[in-house]
């Protein structure tokens, strides 16, 4: 996943006005996987984390967590994860490499996207 330009809501805190960072956009749009841990992997790396930083479009309710229920293709029971205090930074561990179908949840609102887990 090459880095790319973030979309324009989602550089608030950036001192760059046009930072480039890989990324993963929600298949409605509505949030936007920044993933400053790439590549992810599963196991995680002693020296490096998982950490992504979640970043919403539509307006969210501050103690509303994130969701994130997550399906590895063709494979196993899904798993779930909660970020506190919504979108926002995070470290997500998920048990095995490949590619995740996430179906994520927050303050009322849904969206889905992929993560792919390097072992």
């Amino acid at each position: 996943m090459p880095s790319r330009v973030l979309p324009e809501w989602a550089r608030t805190g950036f001192s760059d006005p046009e930072p480039s960072m890989p990324y993963v956009l929600g298949d409605h749009g509505d949030i936007v996987a920044i993933i400053f841990g790439y590549p992810l992997h599963a196991p995680t790396l002693p020296e490096r984390a998982n950490k992504i930083l979640w970043v919403s479009r539509v307006a969210q309710e501050a103690a509303s967590p994130l969701v994130i229920d997550a399906s590895l293709a063709g494979q196993g029971t899904p798993v779930t994860r909660e970020v506190s205090g919504g979108a926002g930074p995070s470290l997500v561990d998920l048990p095995a490499a490949g590619c995740w179908h996430l179906q994520l949840r927050w303050s009322g609102h849904t969206d889905t996207m992929r993560l792919t887990y390097e072992s």
